[in-house]
């Protein structure tokens, strides 16, 4: 009789002896992986409705990507900003014009996308709106994720995020999500900038109240305060339309983006605005040894080309309407609530059952790839190249988890 040896196992183990442990994965290590399925070490396959936290939005290695990846490593990988080379202003116009922005600043995480908005606001309000030096405050929501960085963590109201990495960089305003009073009660002369994602995705998929980013928009105007959208998430095609902040009508005066900008090959983010906005940088305030290379802008641009035509977010809402439907027919039978928009969700199982750690952990033994956060939520975020059937096959496995 032969015996099967199992590689997961040691895998797991050696992961576990030599890395930090700022993470909790669930136990499955990835070889493979093509379009929205993913296939571990022991030639087991898994639905992936994580996507890489919509980093593979377009699902692992989509041919275009893979392609443009290829040809560009032929060619050039790296120069720094020290200079420029010839993918540099393909990627930057084709990002601005799907933006409707004047100009693009390629940066690589999306923390740091998030730090170059929070620097070019801040320098907006001196330079541009007059506010006097070390006063300028930036408005955020509470149960915010912008990432992980010292300054970033300073306004974060996740304990997990913050607690021991004080002291913390002031200049910061907390208010609930979604309640546009707060905003307008917190605005000062010193108010640069609102920073909020138009859905927080951390915080379980929430979407704000109708009316709310609309009224924001309008507060900002009315203050001369800069709107900052983090999109990094929630953007470039994940709930149906370019931006999730279309939904209500809105246009930012910042984009903040990252995560499926890099077509889950590297890592590529950047902030997009006008002159008025990022005109106020000048060369040696800002800046990043591989933000824009070779590689990054050569498949950041072909993201751009697979963005324009549309396909994306077309199957973005017509599947997310699917999947959605499943899901709320689940209500009552296990799951407590759903929120979301296009292939984007966030599921409440009832915690009497389980917690969204266990959900997922069940879901892997039948698999399918989910993330747990806060409690007993699960988020639900499919690559865009997801079909009806691998939908179907997700939803019935998360009914059969519910059942036990």
């Amino acid at each position: 009789m032969t015996t099967v040896e199992f590689r997961t196992p040691g895998a797991l183990a050696d992961a576990e002896r030599w890395t930090a442990h700022n993470y909790h994965p669930l136990p499955v290590v990835v070889a493979e992986a093509e379009g929205a399925w993913v296939t571990d070490v022991d030639g087991r396959r898994y639905l992936d409705f994580l996507a890489g936290y919509s980093a593979l939005n377009f699902g692992h290695r989509h041919p275009g990507l893979i392609a443009a990846a290829h040809a560009q490593l032929d060619r050039v990988t790296l120069t720094s900003r020290a200079f420029v080379h010839d993918q540099f202003a393909t990627f930057c116009r084709g990002l601005a014009e799907l933006c409707g922005k004047d100009l693009v600043l390629p940066m690589n995480t999306g923390a740091e996308a998030v730090e170059t908005a929070i620097k070019v606001a801040r320098k907006w309000g001196y330079r541009v709106k007059g506010v006097a030096d070390e006063r300028a405050e930036i408005i955020v929501a509470a149960n915010n994720f912008h990432g992980r960085t010292t300054t970033i963590v300073s306004f974060s109201t996740d304990p997990e995020a913050r607690a021991d990495f004080g002291p913390y960089t002031p200049g910061f305003v907390v208010v609930p999500y979604g309640d546009l009073d707060a905003v307008r009660a917190a605005i000062t002369p010193n108010t640069v900038a609102v920073l909020m994602e138009p859905i927080q995705g951390e915080a379980g998929v929430l979407v704000p109240p109708a009316g709310f980013l609309a009224g924001l928009r309008e507060l900002c105007d009315t203050n001369n305060v800069l709107m900052i959208a983090d999109e990094i998430q929630s953007g470039l095609g994940r709930t149906g339309k370019t931006f999730a902040i279309e939904h209500d009508g809105v246009v930012p005066d910042m984009y903040v983006l990252g995560k499926a900008l890099g077509g889950g090959i590297v890592p590529v983010s950047a902030v997009a605005a006008d002159q008025a906005v990022l005109g106020v940088l000048r060369p040696g305030e800002h800046g990043s040894t591989f933000g824009g290379n070779p590689l990054a802008c050569a498949v950041g641009a072909e993201v751009v080309r697979l963005l324009a035509t549309g396909e994306f977010q077309e199957r973005s809402a017509r599947l997310g309407a699917r999947l959605h439907a499943g899901l709320e027919a689940m209500i009552g039978h296990g799951v407590v609530a759903v929120r979301g928009r296009g292939l984007w969700a966030g599921v409440d199982i009832d915690p009497a059952l389980m917690t969204g750690r266990q959900a997922c952990e069940r879901l892997a033994e039948r698999g399918v790839l989910a993330k747990d956060t806060h409690g007993s939520t699960i988020r639900l975020a499919p690559p865009l190249v997801v079909t009806e059937e691998d939908l179907d096959h997700a939803l019935a496995q998360l009914a059969a988890v519910l059942k036990g």
